[in-house]
């Protein structure tokens, strides 16, 4: 019996320790996201990308666990983010203003998961495929 109770501590602090990274990496997402709403604000995206690592070095640590679906989403959100961002650069070149649209749209978007993401991730909670 003693056995399954060390498993069962293995695995507690196994997704305590996810859980912790999981932390780190939606503040680094979310300290990004405001600064892309908040007019002026500006934040390297060395944070973005210091995030985006943590997340693919540990993704393979979560397999199996609800919190690997929090890895994916992060991930998948980043990617999405920088493609529509690099999409929609030309739009700045035709007109400005559309391209602010679209970048302030895809902000919006980004802090949106990142939030939604969050509030999951405290209720220990599976993010949706």
């Amino acid at each position: 019996m003693s056995d399954i109770i060390d498993v069962k501590a293995i695995d507690s602090e196994k997704a305590q320790s996810l859980k912790s990274v999981g932390w780190v990496s939606y503040i680094l997402h979310l300290i990004v996201a405001v600064a892309a709403v908040l007019p002026g604000a500006q934040v390297g995206a060395g944070l973005l990308i210091v995030a985006l690592v943590i997340d693919l070095v540990k993704k393979s640590d979560a397999e199996g666990t609800w919190q690997a679906s929090h890895f994916s989403w992060r991930i998948r959100t980043v990617i999405w983010a920088g493609v529509l961002y690099v999409v929609t650069i030309p739009l700045w070149f035709l007109l400005v203003l559309p391209g602010m649209i679209a970048w302030a749209l895809i902000s919006i978007w980004f802090l949106y998961r990142i939030v939604k993401g969050l509030v999951r991730m405290n209720a220990n909670q599976p993010m949706p495929d």
